[in-house]
């Protein structure tokens, strides 16, 4: 007679273990000592290690995060805040300007110590200085027929941008600053209130400086600013 053949060895399906545990949180409440039986792969090494282990592990790993994460918060809260102080003083020295060579010189002068941009040009068209008593003062500029077709064309039909400058286009469009041997970078952006205005450039040595990656949201607001400020001090205030 022979042997009925032993049954298949039943398992149970990990899913629905895991969502009967999940349904029943107090399974293991007068079983501690199962808890302490759990073994679990190591998160860090090969092997196992207890499930009171590992889930303190978790929780320490858990802190770690929060505790970066908190860091990272309280470095950007603090950099807005640098950054909200550095140009609040910045618009505040150009609404104190008592004519336009004075806020252009505040500008050269806040961006190069506040904002780390060594060489700023304000470039406008003869209409706002023929009135004027005195030729205009660096790092003013009058937009001449030359310079607006090449600050048109770097701006490509943008109100502003990033981009890298040639030494060629240093010379052109900073001339009153000394050009790098090499590429260095700007942002522009173009000034107009009911009128164009002209254009203002913020350049650096350095080509990474003003990247094309980056937002222009600063520049247009300065640009905007200088804007207003080139209409109010007219030739009366010179």
């Amino acid at each position: 007679m022979s042997r009925a053949a032993p049954e298949p060895r039943k398992t149970l399906d990990p899913d629905r273990v895991a969502e009967w545990l999940a349904t029943h949180p107090d399974f293991f409440v007068g079983r501690e000592g199962l808890l302490q039986q759990l073994k679990v792969p190591h998160p860090e090494a090969r092997g196992a290690t207890s499930l009171l282990e590992r889930l303190v592990h978790d929780l320490r790993t858990r802190a770690e995060q929060a505790e970066w994460r908190l860091e990272q918060l309280l470095e950007s809260a603090r950099h807005n805040e640098a950054q909200y102080r550095r140009t609040r003083e910045l618009v505040l020295a150009l609404v104190e300007a008592q004519d336009r060579d004075a806020l252009g010189q505040a500008l050269a002068t806040h961006l190069a110590e506040h904002f780390a941009t060594p060489a700023v040009a304000l470039w406008c068209p003869s209409s706002l200085s023929d009135a004027e008593p005195h030729p205009p003062q660096a790092p003013r500029q009058v937009l001449d027929e030359h310079a607006g077709s090449r600050l048109a064309a770097l701006l490509d039909g943008r109100t502003s941008r990033c981009t890298r400058l040639t030494p060629t286009d240093w010379k052109r469009l900073l001339p009153h600053t000394s050009a790098p041997r090499r590429s260095g970078s700007c942002a522009i952006t173009r000034l107009s209130l009911g009128e164009p205005l002209g254009y203002l450039v913020l350049a650096s040595p350095d080509p990474d400086h003003f990247r094309a990656s980056m937002d222009t949201l600063f520049t247009e607001y300065v640009g905007d600013v200088v804007a207003r400020l080139l209409i109010r001090l007219g030739p009366e205030h010179a």
